[in-house]
């Protein structure tokens, strides 16, 4: 997002926070809410032009919000998305964009206050490893002529009852209405909101076996130290790397695994 989006976003955002640290608002009900409405903005590209028309004042667009929404939403998402949409917009999409963000943050919020954003980040982890790994299963998932209630029945197959219901909520809205994303990026995204919510950062491990408590410390506080905040593992064990461990923080890779000293090694024999 460029200028405004980015202020409004941020606006949204605190407004979403401010929401959500009241014990008797509902997240998960606001999740909900958002991820409808990001829906019919996604459908409804009239609409979604009017909400976000630069020259209409702030006050008519947030008063055409309610009117729409007021009937169908909770008096908190209607506040919510009245104030996202008299906010200035550099793009219509950039609403949609944000809406969406703001529905996987309250799910995510909703994990944190009842104790289980951190499973929820490692299972949305593994299923992002699961799924990469096999070819069935993201056809299945990713394929633009299945219908959504087979494809959300087998994501609560593979899930039910072996994952939070965030996760699985999150999951099944991501395959639904993935808007232009791959299961993998919309996977790698909702593991940054999630690390978001502890203030940390995400490293992506993978070792020829498995770390054990001691070693997963120990990277833990060395990738802390090197970032300057704390750093949440999500582990993987590839036999292929052969030993050591290959760490991917962000776009940035560091490697330090058998494999990777033997590849640099034959790289360097060639030539």
């Amino acid at each position: 997002m460029n200028g405004a989006s980015r202020e409004a976003l941020a606006a949204a955002r605190e407004r979403l926070d401010a929401l959500t640290d009241n014990v008797s608002v509902d997240a998960t009900r606001l999740a909900d809410e958002l991820a409808a409405v990001t829906a019919l903005l996604q459908r409804e590209s009239g609409l979604r032009r009017a909400l976000t028309d630069p020259g209409q004042p702030g006050e008519a667009k947030a008063a055409l919000a309610r009117r729409l929404l007021g009937s169908q939403l909770g008096a908190d998402s209607t506040d919510l998305v009245a104030g996202m949409v008299r906010a200035r917009w550099s793009q219509s999409r950039d609403l949609v964009d944000a809406l969406e963000e703001l529905a996987d943050t309250a799910d995510l919020t909703a994990a944190e206050k009842d104790g289980s954003l951190d499973d929820v980040e490692d299972e949305l982890f593994r299923f992002g490893r699961i799924a990469a790994n096999n070819s069935e299963l993201r056809a299945a998932l990713g394929s633009r002529t299945g219908e959504d209630a087979a494809k959300a029945q087998l994501l609560h197959t593979l899930l039910g009852g072996r994952a939070k219901p965030v996760t699985e909520r999150l999951v099944v809205r991501l395959v639904t209405a993935p808007r232009g994303r791959s299961l993998e990026g919309g996977i790698e995204s909702l593991s940054k909101l999630a690390a978001a919510r502890r203030g940390r950062t995400v490293a992506e491990v993978v070792s020829a076996t498995p770390l054990s408590q001691t070693q997963r410390r120990r990277l833990a506080d060395a990738l802390a130290r090197i970032y300057g905040r704390p750093v949440h593992l999500n582990l993987d064990v590839d036999p292929s790397v052969l030993g050591g461990v290959r760490v991917r923080v962000g776009d940035e890779v560091i490697n330090g695994t058998i494999a990777d000293r033997l590849d640099e090694a034959t790289r360097r024999m060639a030539g």
